[in-house]
């Protein structure tokens, strides 16, 4: 089926019964995740629907459905957090990026004795003071209010003088062959700085991240050490990652 078919038939597929999901469409259509992605970005562009994880809903759609999906999402990215945190052993020191999946990583480190927090997010460092006694270091930079984060030259300067046994970040897309990217050149300009000094890098990202290609180029896949993220990441790519070494942690 050509492209411009398919989202037609998705398209009046809308119109019957206002939200899709993504397995279903691969299962209706004999495509791939990544290609009912596309589609699914490109009715959105032109206005047909509203994109939410897994899925989507008609442009219409009231707020209980995206109220569900943020709830949804949320849920996801707390069991992101979990599974990541337990990769921390007590004693490292590790750097938590902005986004909200790694504030869910924080979340899950409030119990910790003895692990050490270098964050340029300003909500992780302002959650961990508040709910833990954990050491936190904040880099110093001027505030990115979109991410909440600290960054330019001063916040560079500083990330210098720190050493950390794995960086945790989040990013705006993962694509084979494209690599990692993100939505803001400030935001991974910086970030490429972290990933030059910190020995291990670890990914962290919900399977709605899959596939996509931001504006912004952060690394190459050879870079990635570990990917946590969830059940619905495509399998496909999941191998594919595997292949190139990268542990790829689902949950």
């Amino acid at each position: 089926m050509l492209a411009a078919e398919r989202r037609r038939a998705i398209t009046n597929l809308m119109r019957k019964q206002s939200s899709v999901r993504v397995e279903d469409l691969c299962t209706r259509f004999g495509a791939s995740a990544s290609t009912i992605r596309r589609d699914l970005e490109y009715l959105e562009r032109r206005g047909t629907l509203k994109r939410t994880y897994g899925g989507a809903i008609a442009a219409d759609g009231d707020e209980v459905s995206l109220a569900v999906e943020d709830t949804a999402l949320s849920e996801v990215r707390s069991r992101i957090g979990a599974a990541t945190a337990a990769l921390i052993r007590e004693g490292e020191t590790v750097f938590l990026g902005p986004g909200p999946t790694t504030l869910a990583v924080a979340q899950h480190l409030v119990t910790r004795s003895s692990v050490t927090v270098v964050t340029n997010a300003l909500n992780v460092a302002t959650y961990l003071t508040a709910h833990s006694h954990l050491p936190v270091i904040v880099t110093g930079g001027q505030v990115d209010r979109p991410q909440t984060a600290l960054l330019g030259h001063l916040a560079q300067l500083t990330l210098r003088e720190l050493r950390a046994d794995r960086a945790i970040i989040g990013v705006g897309g993962i694509h084979v062959p494209d690599g990692v990217t993100g939505e803001s050149l400030p935001g991974v300009q910086f970030l490429r700085s972290v990933i030059e000094l910190m020995p291990e890098l670890v990914i962290v990202a919900d399977s709605g991240r899959w596939g996509r290609v931001g504006p912004a180029f952060l690394a190459a896949l050879e870079a990635i050490d570990v990917i946590v993220t969830d059940l619905n990441a495509p399998a496909a790519m999941v191998w594919d990652l595997a292949q190139l070494g990268i542990q790829v942690i689902q949950t």
